[in-house]
């Protein structure tokens, strides 16, 4: 049987990886600075975290949402110590795209309206209603193109505050900082005064902080910036540090009842011991801490790099924008100097995604490799 070819893939076949490096069937080792998608948070088999799982594994594995689940609750517990949102309510599912998928159906139950606002060059999945909230038509069948979706500019309140004045409006999904439409960022006076709107016409905020979320941002959801509150947050990527977890953060005033969502999956035994891991470390490492000081250190290493135009982004979640289209400057950063990086819709943009437990070696062996390029 063939693979269903969907993804363009470097000729790389890791097998092992520990902390920032990766080292392949040939035995070369690469530097990971981009995590597979932001997802790898606290570094390639940490041992708290293969700990965790392995202990988990032992005991059991899965059982379905059926029966109580002790793990759960220990997570929301942790969650909610270690985000500041202890009132928030948790439900617990597989990835980001389902994440939002949950978050954009529980806003339109609760509001009672269909219509979705979305923003420019935004990503939320791959699925249902993610995807029609997602700017990319590509990717978007004429089956998800039936969703009520409009797409405004970023940042723009007074635009916001026409379509919502419409009435029929359910849910504001937004990424705080967008990743793979380029690493713009909501500013805190518009997330701020979108959270107000959103209250004052009845409408859920979402803040989608899949990819910004669990401290990647140097906070522990880049949202927390500002003062705003939204509806629902979601969250994946670097939650389970590479195993498959997801889930949504839900205000009180959202009211549950038995069945109005579920998931087979999402909130398992092993889902949960690797999100806790994640969390453990995070805090145990000052994680947080430390992207905000790599970004300062960052930023000042790139300051004089030929052809840049900008950083981009937040903490650990940044970006190099340069005169030029970077695939051929990411693809010799690859295979020449045994670099992982990533891209983005913005053909100019070098994204850098790492594991929050990076250090300035780590760092300085990039930027020197990156000045060698260029």
């Amino acid at each position: 049987m063939e693979l269903f070819e969907v993804y363009p893939l470097f000729d790389i076949t890791p097998v092992q990886a520990q902390g920032c490096w990766i080292t392949d069937s040939n035995g070369k080792k690469y530097l990971d600075l981009y995590g597979g998608h932001a997802v790898i948070s606290i570094g390639h088999s940490h041992p708290r975290y293969v700990g965790r799982i392995t202990k988990q594994l032992g005991k059991m594995a899965f059982y379905s949402n059926s029966v109580q689940n002790p793990l759960q609750r220990e997570l929301a517990d942790s969650l909610g110590k270690a985000s500041g949102l202890e009132a928030y309510h948790l439900f617990l599912c597989n990835s980001g795209a389902e994440a939002n998928e949950n978050a954009l159906k529980l806003a339109s139950f609760h509001t009672g309206k269909s219509r979705v606002i979305a923003f420019k060059n935004s990503f939320h999945g791959r699925t249902s209603a993610a995807v029609a909230a997602t700017d990319n038509p590509a990717i978007v069948s004429p089956l998800n193109a039936q969703q009520e979706v409009t797409f405004l500019p970023l940042n723009q309140a007074e635009v916001l505050q026409r379509e919502l004045e419409k009435g029929d409006v359910c849910a504001v999904i937004l990424e705080t900082i967008q990743g793979v439409g380029g690493l713009d960022k909501a500013e805190p006076a518009f997330l701020e005064l979108a959270s107000a709107l959103c209250k004052r016409y009845g409408t859920a905020l979402i803040a989608d902080e899949v990819q910004s979320g669990f401290g990647r941002s140097g906070r522990f959801f880049a949202f927390q910036e500002s003062r705003a509150e939204p509806g629902i947050i979601s969250m994946a990527k670097g939650m389970g540090n590479g195993f498959p977890v997801g889930g949504i953060l839900i205000h009180p005033d959202f009211k549950a009842s038995h069945g109005l969502l579920g998931t087979t999956f999402g909130g398992n035994h092993l889902a949960c011991a690797a999100s806790l891991a994640v969390l453990e470390v995070l805090e145990s490492e000052n994680l947080l801490s430390n992207a905000r000081e790599m970004e300062t250190y960052f930023r000042r290493r790139a300051a004089n790099l030929p052809g840049l135009l900008q950083v981009k982004g937040q903490g650990l979640m940044l970006g190099l924008e340069f005169e030029f289209e970077v695939a051929p400057l990411r693809k010799q950063l690859i295979y020449d100097y045994g670099i992982f990086t990533g891209s983005s819709k913005n053909p100019k943009l070098l994204r850098v995604l790492p594991a929050l437990n990076i250090g300035k070696q780590e760092l300085d062996l990039f930027f020197q490799a990156l000045k060698n390029a260029l």
